[in-house]
């Protein structure tokens, strides 16, 4: 008998989430009156979310949820969120030539930011072509969407902590949810107050650079934009040459906070509580710094000794070691956790290092972080359970669990690693090739390793790709067909799948 989900519930609980989400538009909306820019646009847009979340709202004044509503209302949330996030872009690009004007690209950018993959579809970011307010909710939304609006939701609407912990696990990046306080309300507020604090921190670090004369386009403005953007692992700049617009010591500032967004924000917590010693014997936080100085170095030396041919905008200097290992740096930080954020354009380097970028873009930040991917965590239990079936294979009458330090892993955790993971790769392959045909059907060919690498940008919320959707690039010029499978690839990917496609298995009922 296929069980099936109450839709009256469940949008319900969608509604509410959308009603309170619409009113962050009141932070361009005051960014508009301030520069007097698309006033109407956001006070339009503002009441138009309210007023649809308070329209489901209705639909079951007293909620129940199960754990398939639960994962139906993440999912939907999501999807609406991404929906609602598109009217501004709608309302202030048509009719005045901007590419977000058209629905299915402001769907796109608007889910790129939620998601806070970082690709755009916006082939002229200026003033000029957007407005302040714009620029800004772009922002916003990749700040909102990166440590999850659920938990945000939790957080500040003490009736949806009821079923807070369900939703959370649904929504929670990784294989686990840790729950640091008794109640599921403190942990969600305890983990955005880290969050919150980080952001401030970076945003009041790049302005005082700004005061102190070492980065001059560095304004509030902009100190503002990339710390909403840098927290997340977003991506997103209101400068058309992101990090690279920028002086060195803004990019060094930068890498230290791409780095922590992408550890566990738990481990954090038991920081503030003195309890330090959690953090350095967390096995995925001691690889996962590894691997951030392994890549690092393999890639600043080969910028040292010439990989990287001069390029327009943030050229890498060959034979300088500070140059090397700044942009070496950066960008393994920024791919590896789905940042997203250049200081050179990548796109032109050579293509041995292609090669190390995408298997960079492969490992993802750390369960319980900002970052997009697949997870370091569920590298280190996948090899750690390939070894586990050599070892008994040739010795079957030995039992032998799968460690994490002192900890066993649950054989159902490592089932669903070993679900994740081949839906993750069946999809990335599936979609890259669809990106490839559908491409050349418009005379727009990509190349396979630019398809292989437009596929993972999105379904791994990373952003740029290779060749012309690289870091200084655009996805405007895409088929609108290419383009709503990003948008699909990029939903579900933040989701880490299975909360989407249960929808489908789940079965819905009225």
């Amino acid at each position: 008998m296929v069980q099936t989900i109450d839709t009256r519930a469940t949008f319900s609980y969608v509604g509410t989430i959308v009603k309170y989400l619409s009113v962050a538009m009141s932070v361009p909306l005051l960014i508009a009156v301030i520069y007097s820019q698309d006033v109407w646009v956001f006070a339009v847009s503002m009441v138009l979310g309210v007023a649809f979340g308070i329209g489901l709202e209705q639909l079951d004044p007293n909620p129940d949820l199960g754990p398939r509503e639960a994962l139906a209302v993440v999912s939907l949330a999501w999807l609406l969120a991404a929906i609602v996030g598109a009217i501004p872009y709608i309302l202030a690009g048509y009719g005045n030539g901007s590419a977000l004007g058209h629905p299915v690209n402001a769907l796109f950018e608007s889910m790129s930011g939620f998601t806070t993959t970082g690709a755009t579809v916006t082939t002229e970011l200026s003033f000029e072509q957007h407005s302040h307010a714009v620029l800004m909710w772009r922002q916003l939304t990749q700040w909102l969407g990166g440590m999850g609006i659920i938990v945000l939701m939790i957080a500040i609407l003490p009736q949806l902590a009821v079923n807070g912990a369900q939703l959370m696990q649904s929504e929670a990046p990784g294989p686990g949810l840790q729950k640091l306080t008794p109640r599921i309300t403190e942990t969600a507020r305890a983990l955005w107050l880290i969050y919150l604090v980080f952001t401030v921190t970076l945003i009041a670090v790049l302005y005082a650079l700004h005061l102190l004369g070492a980065a001059p386009n560095m304004n509030m403005y902009n100190a503002i934009a990339h710390g909403l953007s840098t927290m997340p692992t977003g991506g997103f700049s209101p400068e058309a040459d992101s990090i690279a617009a920028f002086s060195p010591i803004v990019q060094w500032t930068i890498i230290p906070f791409m780095i922590l967004a992408g550890v566990n924000f738990a481990l954090f917590w038991y920081v503030l509580r003195d309890e330090a010693a959690k953090l350095i014997e967390n096995t995925e936080f001691r690889i996962y710094l590894g691997a951030v100085a392994l890549l690092s170095g393999i890639l600043a030396v080969a910028l040292f000794r010439g990989g990287a041919p001069p390029t327009e905008i943030g050229g890498v200097t060959e034979g300088v070691t500070e140059s090397a290992l700044r942009h070496g740096v950066f960008q393994v930080g920024s791919l590896l956790n789905s940042t997203g954020f250049a200081t050179a354009d990548f796109a032109q380097w050579d293509t041995h290092m292609h090669f190390l970028l995408l298997f960079t873009m492969f490992i993802g930040g750390s369960a319980g972080s900002t970052g997009g991917g697949i997870k370091v965590i569920r590298w280190l239990i996948l090899l750690k359970t390939l070894r586990r079936e050599l070892y008994t294979s040739a010795n079957p009458d030995v039992v032998h669990p799968v460690r994490l330090g002192d900890e066993v892993v649950d054989e159902q955790i490592i089932r669903g690693i070993l679900i994740f993971t081949l839906l993750y790769f069946l999809l990335f392959a599936l979609a890259a090739v669809f990106i490839e045909l559908d491409t050349a059907r418009i005379g727009e060919t990509l190349r396979g390793t630019e398809a292989l690498a437009a596929s993972l940008a999105t379904i791994g919320n990373i952003g740029p790709g290779l060749g012309p959707l690289g870091p200084f690039g655009s996805y405007e010029f895409l088929p609108n067909t290419t383009k709503v499978l990003m948008i699909i690839l990029m939903w579900i990917g933040r989701l880490e799948i299975v909360p989407v496609l249960a929808l489908f298995v789940a079965g819905i009922d009225d």
